[in-house]
């Protein structure tokens, strides 16, 4: 048996709320919700302990599962056994972080951090990935309309794939280096220069010398939310 005094306050008060909130309802809380439920305001805080609570064996965590917390070791006080009562989880489907936002616009400067956690999760069917792996599938939200003719609104969510290299025609997610500002945009390369193609018919090109233009991945598929 681990020895559960071991553990911080703030740790123990957690493992508790994890466990209480199974009992109830027979799948694991969220980070917000453990924050919310533990006086903790920062989420990084509580992914911290998470992980060391992972780390001291207390619970495994699933980093592409929504709700993916499992509690390991019975917890003191607790008449539950770690997986005494089921955990409901929907059949397996793929998962993709949503890690920021994406301006369908002029560019934008580059957000200094992403932050994200388990609550960013959201589900995807493996069609949306055409073949790719979940890790190495991203999401952002899109701000802006100039994609609006390749049917890519603002406040949709679109999935990329993780690459650095684009073919002619690709829509794909691209960091300008120079100017450390990123947009959503159509890649061609044309000589000694790269076209990045808005949808938009009042929109104009942006041309740009690909020693400062970076792929960052390529659109796999939109979600739109109504």
């Amino acid at each position: 048996m681990k020895d559960f005094n071991k553990l911080s306050e703030r740790q123990r008060n957690m493992l508790r709320y994890i466990d209480n909130y199974i009992s109830e309802n027979g799948y694991p809380p969220t980070i917000r919700q453990i924050g919310e439920n533990t006086g903790i305001n920062s989420t990084s805080v509580v992914n911290y302990n998470l992980n060391k609570l992972v780390a001291a064996g207390y619970l495994t965590r699933s980093q592409h599962v929504s709700r993916g917390l499992r509690l390991t070791v019975p917890v003191p006080g607790s008449d539950r056994k770690p997986g005494k009562k089921a955990v409901h989880v929907a059949p397996a489907r793929p998962s993709v972080y949503v890690i920021g936002t994406i301006f369908a616009s002029e560019p934008v400067p580059v957000p200094e951090d992403y932050h994200y956690d388990e609550d960013d999760l959201i589900e995807v069917t493996a069609d949306m990935l055409a073949g790719t792996d979940p890790d190495e599938a991203f999401a952002l939200r899109v701000k802006g309309d100039s994609m609006v003719d390749a049917m890519i609104r603002e406040g949709d969510i679109v999935v990329f794939r993780r690459q650095e290299t684009a073919k002619n025609g690709d829509m794909v997610a691209v960091w300008l280096t120079e100017r450390n500002e990123t947009t959503l945009k159509y890649f061609f390369k044309e000589g000694t220069r790269i076209r990045l193609q808005p949808a938009h018919p009042h929109m104009d090109p942006i041309f740009v010398d690909p020693k400062t233009c970076r792929i960052e991945g390529k659109v796999l598929s939109v979600i739109r939310q109504l």
